[in-house]
């Protein structure tokens, strides 16, 4: 994170403590649990709709059309759409994605190697 002195040298639209700013809005887009799971399910691949949906377990029709179109809005991800009959519609990571999905896998390796300790602390302190 940022340092008030260093805050105070970045652009307003990229202090992330500030309410008003650029990057606390993309902050906000992809720091939720459906857009990590859906950068993380797509890796390296493009998926198709229904693949998306079946990788990400849980997420219903609704949820993930708003997350893919946040993160297109985002440029994290783009969208193809091949002019047949059905339409078929396909999804890959950008650069900028790419370089998200190093960080989010990190999040997910430190999760997997805390998992137990964070168990052990819920269940010490809700009883």
């Amino acid at each position: 994170m940022v340092t008030k002195a260093e805050a105070a040298d970045l652009p307003e639209n990229a202090d992330l403590r500030r309410a008003d700013s650029l990057a606390r809005e993309i902050f906000s887009d992809i720091a939720n649990k459906w857009a990590l799971l859906i950068i993380e399910a797509l890796g390296d691949r493009t998926l198709r709709f229904s693949e998306l949906r079946d990788e990400v377990e849980g997420i219903s029709h609704k949820m993930l059309t708003q997350n893919l179109r946040l993160l297109e809005r985002n440029g994290l991800l783009e969208r193809t759409v091949h002019p047949v009959v059905p339409p078929k519609v396909e999804y890959t990571l950008t650069e900028p994605g790419r370089a998200l999905r190093v960080t989010i896998d990190g999040l997910c390796e430190w999760t997997q190697r805390h998992l137990h300790e964070i168990e052990a602390s819920r269940h010490r302190f809700d009883t």
